[in-house]
């Protein structure tokens, strides 16, 4: 039975781990009054709570990691 729960309990992690993308680009303008990035495609992002926006500034290329449920980025990564 342990062995069992074990299973569901990996399957249920790595499903919830699936629905996170990545998505590079460079930042065409970014709000943090409305917490929104704008890539140099078109596409715009909304920000969750937890990230932090400081570093993100316009024509920085960036790795965003969006969460494919919700499209709200949870994390980003400037590159450099």
């Amino acid at each position: 039975m342990r062995k069992i729960l074990a299973a569901v309990a990996a399957v249920g992690f790595l499903t919830l781990s699936a629905y996170a993308a990545e998505v590079e680009g460079t930042v065409q303008t970014v709000d943090p009054a409305t917490r929104t990035i704008a890539l140099d495609d078109g596409t715009v992002y909304t920000a969750g709570e937890s990230v932090d926006l400081a570093s993100v500034t316009t024509g920085a290329k960036v790795k965003l990691t969006v969460d494919d449920t919700t499209n709200e980025v949870t994390a980003v990564e400037v590159q450099m």
